[in-house]
């Protein structure tokens, strides 16, 4: 007797083996399944989701923070001791894992459109539990260490709300193919609902976010208030040491009204700049002076402050990436720059006709100058030949000894208060400085100055919202905003906001209608006809067609041989003698 094997007729899904073969390592037909997703595998796609969304919001955050890039390295410094730049392995690895996690999440959604069971392989598991465990590890991190930043979120959604909602539009529309295809099949399952419901929820939450907004910068052109005065912080430390001359004089090349300078009294009275406790990270202390390293930088005269090199770290640690577009010329001049006394700055100052803002650190209870630092101070001030109308102090004590001198604060003070102590301007972080805040202290004649604005876009922001000058690192970028970076009327954004809802509601409301009709025609269409399409009308280059094999067996209840029949199944196409039958 012969025994004919089914002749088996399948279609080539490459797209298909591709989605679940890198998904769950599933790259044969007979791996892959239409049932529903086990409760372990939805746990595992929550998982996944939860850590898509989480470095969604941490890559965000390390974007817009870019800012403060050398903050958070200055903070680790104080607390480490050792100066490097840890903001290049945590964007690399951001950007690695996210990427990876992104990938993933599109293959999942590939599944649930197609209706294919989730199994995601094991590696996989793995990859997504350590990204999810590491991102939250970071976030703590972050969050002991440089707590404060948290904020510049919520400030840069006033600069990128409205993008951020085109953006999201744009996903959410582009999902609902994913979405349609998916809940508008002819099988019903509690997990359709509630994807259905999920999704329409996301909708109508993107459509409506806009009401939530506070964007400076949509307001009318003619309100906007003259663009804000840039004063150099340390000079311009972008381009050249922080607090030396020729940073300051970088600083005025590039366009700065003013320059903002850290000042400490050394032990025998001379004012000079430095930000830092200790003299470690911005000269060569621990070579010329390697016992006395870790000693308070006003404990040292000034003799010995002036042999100490204040360039060299510059060009060796390159703290801005910077270093190597200076010229041979600048590298030279820089690697020989010296600490600067406030004489010196103040000096440079009076003949570029600028202001000076003073942060001026009061040496400690034990230090020969403790009493004394103001009146060293000032005499630096007269000596310099710079008016004092140009200086700014802020001090931290004694204001009743600076009476009749521009004073300043850091602290956020009611007006009634900044009358008694005498403060006629505020230096404000930008965390701080609301647009109400800002104009109540301009109505009131006080003058505001917020800082540090580093970054184009907040620099744009803080220009919509009235400040009238802003404390930069970066001058030399700042200066190539002449105008907003966007502006828009009320009236046009909501125009746009209506439209872009309309028009994403009306795809969306196409797309479901679209995959409904087409599932319906599918699931009318005669398996007979299927099946004869792919045998007799599809080119051979198409089809993958099983070589037929004889096998002689005798049959046990098998009938005739001549009988083979059509099973559509699977994929398999068995044929009888006389046609086909099913």
């Amino acid at each position: 007797m012969v025994k004919h094997q089914p002749l088996q007729v399948y279609e080539k899904q490459v797209f298909l083996s591709f989605v679940t073969g890198i998904y769950g390592c599933r790259w044969k037909r007979y791996q892959r399944s239409h049932d529903d997703s086990s409760k372990w595998e939805c746990t595992w796609f929550i998982l996944l989701c939860s850590s898509f969304f989480l470095l969604l919001f941490w890559v965000y955050f390390w974007l817009v923070a870019h800012n403060d890039y050398n903050e958070f390295n200055w903070s680790l410094y104080n607390r480490s001791g050792e100066w490097r730049d840890d903001t290049v392995p945590i964007l690399a690895s951001s950007a690695v894992g996210f990427s990876y996690i992104t990938f993933l999440m599109i293959l999942a959604l590939f599944h649930i459109s197609l209706g294919q069971q989730l199994n995601l392989y094991w590696i996989h598991k793995i990859g997504v539990l350590a990204t999810l465990l590491t991102t939250i590890s970071g976030v703590v991190s972050v969050n002991d260490v440089w707590g404060d930043e948290w904020d510049i979120i919520l400030i840069s959604i006033q600069s990128t709300a409205p993008f951020l909602h085109i953006g999201a539009l744009a996903v959410i529309t582009a999902l609902s193919w994913l979405v349609a295809g998916y809940v508008v099949r002819r099988e019903r399952s509690s997990f359709q609902v509630m994807v259905l419901v999920i999704y329409i929820s996301i909708v109508l939450a993107v459509y409506l976010v806009p009401l939530t907004f506070t964007c400076p910068c949509i307001m009318d052109r003619n309100d906007l208030k003259p663009r804000p005065d840039i004063i150099g912080r340390r000079g311009a430390p972008m381009l050249a040491p922080e607090n030396t001359l020729v940073s300051f004089n970088r600083a005025l090349q590039q366009g700065a009204s003013a320059l903002e300078a850290d000042v400490t009294i050394s032990v025998d009275g001379v004012p000079f700049l430095m930000r830092d406790r200790t003299l470690r990270r911005t000269t060569d202390v621990s070579k010329v002076f390697p016992a006395r390293q870790y000693e308070d930088a006003s404990y040292f005269n000034w003799t010995e402050l002036r042999s100490l090199n204040a360039g060299q770290w510059f060009l060796k640690r390159d703290p801005y990436w910077t270093a190597e577009s200076l010229t041979p010329k600048d590298q030279t001049r820089i690697g020989n720059q010296t600490v600067c006394s406030l004489m010196e700055m103040l000096r440079l100052a009076a003949r570029a006709n600028c202001s000076a803002l003073l942060n001026i650190r009061r040496p400690p209870p034990e230090h020969p100058r403790h009493r004394s630092w103001f009146m060293d101070t000032l005499w630096a001030v007269q000596r310099a030949g710079i008016s004092q109308k140009r200086v700014t102090w802020t001090p931290d004590t004694d204001r009743g000894r600076v009476r009749g001198l521009p004073q300043s604060t850091s602290e956020k003070l009611s007006l009634e208060e900044m009358r008694q102590r005498g403060i006629t301007s505020l230096t404000l972080h930008y965390s701080k400085a609301s647009q109400k805040d800002i104009q109540e202290y301009l109505a009131n004649n006080v003058s505001v100055t917020v800082y540090p604005v580093n970054e184009p876009w907040l620099y744009s922001t803080l220009w919509c919202s009235g400040v009238p000058s802003v404390s930069s690192d970066a001058p030399q970028d700042l200066r190539k905003v002449p105008y907003p970076i966007w502006l828009m009327s009320r009236n046009a954004y909501w125009f746009i906001w209506i439209a872009s809802d309309l028009v994403s509601f009306a795809i969306v409301l196409g797309i479901f209608s679209f995959q409904k009709w087409r599932m319906s025609g599918i699931q009318n269409y005669n398996p007979e006809q299927i099946m004869l399409s792919a045998v007799v009308r599809r080119p051979s280059r198409d089809v993958n067609i099983m070589k037929e094999k004889l096998i002689f067996s005798e049959m046990n209840g098998v009938g005739s041989t001549e009988d083979l029949s059509l099973y559509p199944e699977n994929g398999y196409a068995i044929y009888s003698h006389g046609g086909l039958s099913h």
